[in-house]
Order: C-alpha cells, then structure tokens, then sequence
C-alpha cells in the first residue's frame, strides 16, 4: 500500500546526494504516510542510498515502533515530532550540506541578508543548540528552532526543512544550501547587510500568495 511513497522516499533521498547537499549514508528523508495519522516512512539507518531498495524503507508509527526488519534512520525522532507538531508538514528533509554545515558548527544564524531568507518562514534561519544525534534533546531544540519556520540549522550538525511534499522539501533543502553558501561568501568579505524588518514582512506578505495560479 505505502510502495509508492517508498519509491518517492528512495528518489529523494538518492536526488539529495546526486544534487551534492549529501554524501554518503549521512542525512535522512521521510514522508507522513497518506492513509491516516499516525505514521511515516523514513530512510533506514547505515544503508548507502544507491544500494537501497523501496522494500528498505521504514514503516514507523507515532510511537516509535516499526514492523519491518530494517532499523529505521537514527534521526527518526525529530521527524516523528516534526510530523506530530506541523500538521501542514508532508515530508522532512536532513542533510549535511557542506554550507549548511559550516555555519552550523559555527552557531550562526542566517540572518535577512537576502530576501529568500523569508522562503523559510520568517526574517532568518535560526540555528538549533547543540544536542546529540539521535537524541531526544536534539529533537526539542530542533522543534524550537522550526517554530514558524521551514528550515532550521542545527549545531554542528546540518539542515532540516520541512515541506508540504518531498519534492518541495528537496526544493527547499537545496534553496537553504544555496542561501547558506551566500551567506558564508558575504561574510569573506566584511559584515552582511541586512534587510529591515518593514522589508522582510513585505516580502513574508508576497511569499503568502506566490505562485498562486
């Protein structure tokens, strides 16, 4: 029944190392299953992506609990409570985007340097505290740091952004790696210069009825 969305699953992630915002086993996808609350499917842990099979990825219920044999993603904690706190939310990407990254482990926020900043939600991208993988910990900072938001940095870690399918969750992760990269060139050369706030809720304004045909 969930073959579909497994595939779906599989070629985002495979996407997410071809596109370069992830390499190797590390990052991690998942969608919030169509057939009722209370489930997703998520990437498995250690499996290289290319080696994978639909039948690989993970089943899991709200609980945490998963029928199958393969070990869902490591990670599953902050999709579960991402799913559980943003109803609108449709699928979760995580990557270790080398930009994304870098700054992460430098704690930084993105503050409004570029008006595609409001893409995620609000006037920056907030950067989530340091906890470790896996854990509970780094599931509730992520959640404080997603509050209003589509994406989030996490501390010397990567990226999550939240989309209301896979493809736009991709869309988005690659949108916020480019963002990032941006950022760390503006800080090469000297401070960023910063939107003001009438600025960027104009431009929140517009993005709450772009593309809208």
């Amino acid at each position: 029944m969930h073959n579909l969305l497994a595939a779906d699953v599989l070629s985002t992630a495979r996407a997410m190392n071809a596109s370069g915002i992830n390499r190797g086993t590390s990052g991690n996808v998942s969608a919030r299953t169509l057939d009722g609350p209370g489930h997703f499917l998520i990437t498995p842990t250690g499996m290289d992506y290319a080696e994978m099979g639909v039948d690989d990825i993970v089943l899991m219920g709200m609980d945490g609990g998963y029928p199958g044999p393969r070990k869902p993603s490591s990670e599953w904690r902050f999709h579960r409570d991402i799913y559980a706190a943003k109803t609108t939310v449709g699928a979760v990407v995580h990557t270790h985007s080398p930009f994304a990254t870098a700054l992460a482990c430098m704690g930084c926020d993105i503050p409004p340097f570029h008006y595609m900043i409001a893409r995620f939600g609000g006037s920056d991208v907030r950067c989530a505290t340091y906890a470790t993988f896996g854990s509970q910990e780094l599931s509730d900072a992520a959640l404080l740091a997603l509050q209003d938001r589509r994406g989030c940095l996490l501390a010397h870690h990567g990226m999550i952004v939240c989309g209301a399918d896979l493809k736009q969750a991709l869309a988005l992760a690659v949108e916020l790696e480019t963002l990032c990269e941006q950022y760390w060139r503006v800080l090469q050369i000297g401070s960023a210069r910063l939107l003001p706030d009438d600025e960027m809720k104009r431009v929140l304004k517009k993005f709450s009825e772009y593309g809208q045909q």
